[in-house]
């Protein structure tokens, strides 16, 4: 007989694995404690505005990942959206990430050798940045991480950037041409139709049950699978016997507006630190109309988002990586290895890792070839995530 694999969470990673399995012949049950197949990635449409939300916050596909870049378009068609993003810092806008054309707001230089010149005068020289605000001051200085990092951490984060480990930032990528384009990946974009409509397809013939909760029966769904694949969080499934991993949280504020175009960019960061959000988006310029349809709304929706901490009853959207939740993260990575081969963790929730879409893809079709490479009646050769 096929095996019979168990997947918990329908997100992309679970979604991911249940079609490769399901089509390579697998017993394949997805359960997912949501409403919805998605998570995190989830989006619906709201007429009124004539556009798709984003309900979690903005997602857009990219990648330089051929495989999986070819891989995704057998479940959507991508609208070539490129994602260029605006700071407002005070009264003033900027062109960001940092590129020529910002430094030629923030200092009045034309050219790269001006804009060179001037931030060799800015940077500080620190040789081994020891936190966060020591790294960004010996990147680009201190005029422009007060401009665009500092409000920005403290919110996001919650704490003073000399609280935070330097690596947090790692390298600030600074342009010295008139490129704003956010990502340098060749591929990118958001499915048309809306991300929710991508999960259907990818899930089209798949044995899918929602609203169950996993951990409420564990054993059971335990003892009546050869392999389960778990996207949950991983200290959860272990009852959070050695502490509860910490992340950062999100909350959302959606307003519809009697507007055709609220601030002319799909995403507008805050980085100031006396405005509460970090960001706006505006969901409608994440659309790209059909050719010859004219957008007719007459109304716009923007979403406002505020960091705040994890807990019971939040979602958790950003690791925090600090050394003691990576200590309690290797003791419950230590628990999994005894489940090995029965139970793998998996996604960003069973890694405890930030990963963009295309990464969770690239490491759910891995995992699937690890199975079906493993003969049919054996074990799975893997676990946990590298």
């Amino acid at each position: 007989m096929p095996p019979r694999i168990l997947i918990v969470g329908a997100g992309l990673y679970g979604a991911t694995c249940a079609r490769e399995l399901h089509d390579a012949g697998c017993r394949v049950h997805v359960i997912e404690q949501r409403a919805a197949p998605g998570g995190n990635c989830a989006t619906r449409h709201v007429p009124e505005a004539d556009c798709h939300e984003h309900v979690h916050g903005a997602h857009i596909f990219h990648t330089d990942n051929e495989r999986v870049w070819r891989w995704v378009q057998r479940f959507a068609r991508f609208n070539g959206y490129t994602h260029r993003v605006k700071v407002r810092h005070g009264a003033q806008l900027y062109s960001f990430p940092i590129n020529l054309f910002t430094l030629h707001q923030v200092f009045g230089v034309a050219t790269p050798a001006e804009a060179q010149a001037v931030l060799a005068r800015e940077r500080v020289p620190i040789a081994e940045p020891a936190n966060l605000e020591e790294q960004a001051l010996a990147s680009v200085g201190p005029t422009l991480y007060r401009l665009f990092i500092e409000g920005y951490t403290r919110k996001q984060w919650q704490r003073d950037p000399r609280e935070l480990p330097a690596d947090i930032l790692k390298r600030i990528p600074v342009r010295l041409d008139f490129d704003d384009g956010y990502f340098n990946d060749r591929f990118q974009g958001i499915p048309v139709g809306g991300y929710s409509a991508m999960f259907d397809r990818l899930l089209a013939g798949v044995r899918v049950d929602f609203g169950v909760d996993f951990l409420r029966d564990r054993e059971h769904w335990l003892a009546r699978h050869d392999h389960v694949i778990y996207t949950g969080p991983i200290d959860a499934f272990f009852d959070h016997g050695h502490g509860r991993l910490g992340y950062r949280s999100l909350r959302f504020e959606r307003e519809l507006l009697p507007l055709d175009d609220y601030q002319g960019s799909a995403v507008v960061n805050h980085t100031d630190a006396a405005v509460p959000c970090t960001r706006i988006i505006e969901h409608r310029h994440f659309e790209r109309p059909e050719p010859g349809r004219r957008r007719t709304a007459g109304h716009t929706l923007i979403t406002r988002e505020f960091p705040l901490d994890g807990g019971p009853g939040r979602e958790p959207y950003y690791p925090v990586a600090t050394a003691d939740n990576l200590a309690r993260l290797a003791r419950y990575q230590a628990m999994a290895a005894s489940l090995v081969p029965q139970v793998h963790f998996g996604g960003r929730l069973g890694s405890y890792r930030y990963l963009d879409m295309h990464q969770v893809i690239a490491a759910a079709l891995a995992h699937v070839q690890r199975v079906l490479d493993t003969p049919r009646h054996a074990a799975v050769a893997s676990g946990i995530e590298p």
